[in-house]
């Protein structure tokens, strides 16, 4: 089974090739209901044409962006579009029509701008101001008139369409017709209400099939609706009422002021107001990929694009369905349904199990036919055929095509979904967004997480604690601005305070009455600027009276900060801060007590750099901080330099270990998952902390990227299984790390938040994105986002990803002993008997049983962490269904086999049954085992090694009321509905029997967990991903 499940079924996590995706398609067979299978199965067709769709609206936007800029200079200027500005709209004060507003921004328009007065004019003709935004008490006014920022998405599906869907399936509508058929004859020859009873019986349990089927996938796509609800939910930095606020993409309204950085998508057309070095990635919406810069000059901003290089603040003039964006956001409406491996792979089972039932079904058909064709010429009653004959014949039929329908698991592929959906409900309220269903899968078989250090494993509220300055480390917490004055000069002062407040990219907002300001920005940057309000509290002076030139924001390849600007007194001073290497390096003077530079000696450069190192193996961020006076005839169009810097100060940056993360470190370990840190700090800062939360042993390897990209492959691969911490890195190292690992058939986790990361983060098997710190471009590139930014939260992905796979493996296993009884007790019993103890009505009651409610039992089993934790992940190669599952599925069979065959065979003696209804009671008795059989067999399945499988069943309520449910309706049918379901009721003594019966196969589960089994075959260090059975007191 495993080695044609690999040739068929096998597919990638992530971006699957078309051939694979279409193999596996072909080589499913025997599908009841196609529409309800492959609901979660993308439709190529569908992807192929949105694809198409796409590519026409980006070939649109080319032509739009390129061809008709260069047209502008020919157009007829007469040839204008009339917009008349609504009677609404003026009364609200707005002086442009919405849709001249979004076709001047889309077509690039710049005569047209320019009639409007440019930027400003179309600020004022909108009611907007750059530095107050708008009134949050406007923004159902400007919906109104300007339109919402949302799109058109595909209607939510009603309950009644999944009804229909569950109808579709052929076995049932073939049992439709069977039951409508029998009605019709039975009330021929029975006469009514007797000749109802039959065909009523499989009506209603297809009714019951039906409904709770339904119930239960419309329950899943409101958790995906829920879902995707949340992953399009982007935040952006807004100025609303004078101050700048975080809201939701969906609330942005026309003539907001929005705050644009690296990573940023853009959340709507706009015009660019201010900002620096702005280049923009139009890929998403021209299919172009080199990046188009922004100015004043050319000031059109796209909703969709993303944010390259540099900062902006842009004026909102269209949303919604007004953009391109909309429109293009409309394709992807279409084939965005993914597969998992899983639910592939559970296809391919349900294959090889559905043509083995067919199998069954037909031979038992026959079998049946075929005595009652013999008793008849035995009886020369051949030429006499009656319409009982007929309604015999018929019940045959449908028994062997509710053979079928118990036979092809239909719902294995779907309690994959079912599990998923659960997972991804529940990881939400653990603050991690699941953005791909592949990922929570694959999480569970991961073998090794690359970590970042800063917000993940620490906290990433940091703090300036220590400042050295002039050859001196002072202590932030017990120092005034006042004592670092008066040790340093006032020049010094007034310059370490300059390089403060102009170099960065963060705002400060002054604090209402009695509040401090508050600092919105990154956290180094709040760190920074928090340390210079120490300092000096009146900040505003810098604002006013120094401007910006020109502006280089941090990015992860050049780890630092630069800035020019023009002073108050005349003349241009150049900021730079950053990665403390690099800008010492930058450096060849020193800032004196008289705020004169000095030449930098060799001595003094030994002496700085043995002060970041102390300050770096304390844990702490070390950022060194420089200046250059620019010469007189310096403009903003100056490049800003790069050497010959005077160093002002180095600053250490408290970033405290985040609570729990030593366990969750530790955890991982026990679980065989590699941890590796992978950040861009210090070498000695990174080692502390590694340290500290136990990633970094005695035996481990931290090495400086640098150093690891001038390796060779094999170097590489020499140095990996000892690679622990890995410092002062580029996102291109960890992208190389990532391919090597991946290249040892690691299954691979990586974190990122940055633009840079998104390869790294693509490459991956998962990609986890950070949700506060992390920009759109690393959200968008990711698999999971980690709301929290708490490397706690991943551990808990792991976890939910584990309890995915062994949850469908237990379903798996209660699925396959309840085929292979189902089908070999009627088989059996046909070639013995010529009739099928379990009638069609109790099939289908069995199915429900082991498909839809075994699912909801099963599949959403929360993860037990101490025992799910404690195993090694499952490789890329391990089968799914494991040794230990075919020793519980088959010593489970033959219990339940030999039980009812013995029931079946001489039950009327065992039983002392006597009397005209002594076969039904007989019937109706082992159909009432077999039932109980099964409840027995799914709380065995509970745990497929563990012997002590009670305990914790209380803590999944969904469970324990599928199993009420279950022996509720049980008792229904046999006592109440025996005439729609051909039972009698049975008396106490057979009731308690029948659940002895069932109850033996508890203790049949732990005869066979003492039974050694080893994954032969399968060369592993592990068996199925599971470690050795515990012995003694654990075994409990």
């Amino acid at each position: 089974m495993e080695k044609y499940l690999r040739e068929n079924f096998d597919v990638d996590p992530k971006r699957p090739s078309e051939e694979t995706l279409r193999r596996w398609r072909s080589a499913v067979w025997l599908v009841k209901n196609p529409r309800r299978r492959f609901r979660m199965v993308a439709d190529l067709a569908k992807r192929q044409e949105a694809a198409r769709k796409r590519l026409k609206l980006q070939e649109k936007m080319r032509v739009a962006l390129y061809v008709q800029k260069a047209a502008l200079h020919f157009m007829d200027a007469g040839r204008k579009d009339e917009f008349t500005v609504s009677e609404e709209a003026k009364q609200a004060g707005y002086e442009i029509h919405a849709d001249e507003l979004a076709s001047i921004v889309r077509g690039h328009k710049i005569q047209d701008l320019k009639a409007h007065g440019g930027v400003e004019g179309i600020a004022e003709k909108i009611s907007a101001s750059f530095k107050n935004g708008v009134s949050s008490n406007e923004t159902e006014q400007r919906e109104n008139i300007f339109g919402a920022n949302r799109f058109i998405e595909k209607p939510a599906r009603s309950f009644w369409s999944f009804v229909w869907d569950a109808l579709q399936d052929l076995t049932l509508i073939i049992l439709l017709v069977c039951a409508a058929v029998s009605v019709g004859v039975g009330l021929a020859t029975e006469g009514w209400p007797k000749g109802m009873y039959d065909g009523t019986g499989i009506i209603l349990s297809i009714v019951l099939v039906v409904m709770v089927t339904a119930i239960s996938d419309y329950k899943q796509s409101l958790q995906f609706k829920d879902l995707d609800k949340e992953k399009k939910n982007i935040k952006v930095h807004a100025t609303r009422d004078g101050k700048r606020k975080q809201i939701s993409i969906h609330d942005l309204v026309v003539g907001d002021v929005v705050v644009l950085s690296v990573g940023d998508q853009v959340p709507a057309d706009g015009l660019f107001i201010s900002g620096y070095n702005l280049s923009i990635d139009e890929s998403s919406l021209s299919g172009e990929s080199d990046p188009v810069h922004v100015t004043k000059e050319k000031p059109f901003l796209l909703s969709g694009t993303k944010v390259q290089d540099g900062s902006a603040k842009m004026l909102v003039t269209a949303v919604g369905m007004r953009t391109e964006w909309g429109s293009l956001m409309e394709t992807l409406n279409d084939g965005d349904e993914e597969e998992t491996p899983l639910q592939v792979k559970l296809n391919g089972v349900a294959t090889i199990i559905g043509k083995i039932g067919l199998g069954f079904a037909v031979v038992t058909f026959l079998v049946l036919v075929g005595r009652f064709t013999v008793e008849k010429s035995l009886q020369n009653e051949m030429s006499n055929w009656s319409s009982k004959d007929a309604l015999k014949l018929l019940d045959y039929f449908a028994t062997a095509v509710t053979i079928i329908v118990v036979a092809v698991p239909e719902g294995l592929p779907l309690a994959v979904t079912l599990s998923l959906a659960f997972a991804m409900k529940k990881l939400m309220n653990d603050r991690a967004l699941v953005r791909h269903l592949s990922a929570c899968e694959t999480m569970g078989s991961a073998s090794c997480i690359c970590t970042d250090k800063t917000g993940t494993l620490t906290t990433n509220h940091m703090e300036v604690t220590k400042l050295w300055v002039q050859g001196q480390v002072m202590d932030i917490f017990y120092t005034s601005g006042d004592a670092v004055e008066s040790l340093v000069g006032s020049r010094a002062f007034d310059i370490l305070l300059q390089a403060i407040f102009l170099n960065s990219t963060s705002e400060i907002v002054r604090g209402v009455a009695g509040t401090m300001p508050k600092v919105l920005g990154t956290p180094t940057e709040r760190a920074i600027l928090d340390f210079g309000l120490i300092l000096r509290s009146k900040f505003a002076t810098f604002q006013e009276d120094y401007k910006i030139l020109k502006m280089e924001p941090f990015n992860s390849v050049k780890k630092k900060m630069s800035v020019l600007a023009a002073l108050p007194s005349g003349g241009v001073r150049a900021f730079t801060k950053g990665a403390s290497e690099i800008i010492l390096d930058m450096c060849d003077k020193l800032l004196d007590p008289n705020g004169k530079p000095l030449p930098l000696s060799k001595v003094m450069r030994q002496n700085i750099t043995n002060v970041i190192n102390n300050f770096a193996s304390g844990a702490l961020r070390t950022i060194c901080i420089a200046y250059k006076d620019m010469e007189e005839n310096s403009s903003e169009d100056s490049n800003i330099p790069e050497e010959n810097y005077t160093l002002i100060a180095v600053v250490g940056i408290k970033d405290p270990l985040r609570p729990g993360v030593k366990e969750a470190v530790q955890t991982c370990l026990d679980a065989g998952i590699t941890v590796r840190m992978v950040t861009g700090d210090n070498i000695n800062t990174a080692k502390a902390i590694a340290r500290e939360c136990g990633i970094l042993t005695s035996d481990g390897l931290a090495i400086e990227g640098p150093e690891f990209r001038n390796m060779t492959p094999k170097e590489m691969q020499d140095i990996i299984p000892k690679l622990q911490v890995m410092a002062r890195s580029m996102p291109l190292d960890k992208h190389t790390l990532v391919t090597q690992l991946r290249q040892n058939r690691e299954i691979v986790a990586v974190t990122g938040d940055g633009t840079n990361d998104a390869p790294a983060l693509h490459e991956a098997d998962i990609g986890i994105a950070m949700g506060i710190a992390g920009t759109e471009v690393a959200k968008e590139n990711a698999d999971v986002v980690i709301m929290d930014d708490n490397f706690a939260t991943i551990l808990k992905v792991a976890c939910w990803g584990r309890s995915v796979y062994v949850n469908i493996q237990k379903f798996v296993q209660f699925q396959l002993t309840v085929n292979i009884v189902a089908l070999v007790t009627n088989f059996a019993s046909a070639c013995i008997t010529g009739s099928a103890p379990l009638t069609a009505v109790q099939l289908l009651w069995v199915n429900m049983i082991m498909d839809t409610l075994g699912a909801l039992a099963l599949a959403t089993e929360p993860p037990n962490e101490q025992l799910l934790m404690k195993r090694p992940p499952v490789g890329r190669d391990e089968p799914f269904i494991t040794n230990i599952m075919w020793r519980n599925i088959i010593g489970h069979s033959i219990y339940q086999l030999v039980a009812l065959g013995v029931l079946q065979f001489g039950g009327e003696h065992l039983l002392g049954l006597t009397g005209p209804n002594a076969t039904k009671t007989l019937n109706t008795f082992i159909f009432n085992t077999f039932v109980f059989c099964q409840v027995f067999n799914e709380i065995n399945s509970r745990y497929m090694e563990k012997k002590n499988i009670l305990k914790g069943i209380f803590r999944n309520w969904i469970f324990s009321a599928i199993i009420s449910t279950t022996v509720m309706f049980q008792v229904i049918i046999v006592e109440f509905l025996g005439t729609f379901a051909d039972t009698v009721p049975l008396n106490s003594k057979l009731w308690l029997l029948s659940v002895g019966i069932g109850a033996v196969s508890l203790l049949v589960a732990v005869l066979l967990k003492c039974i050694p089994v080893d994954n032969l075959g399968y060369p592993s260090k592990h068996h199925d991903g599971y470690e050795a059975l515990p012995s003694g007191p654990e075994q409990a």
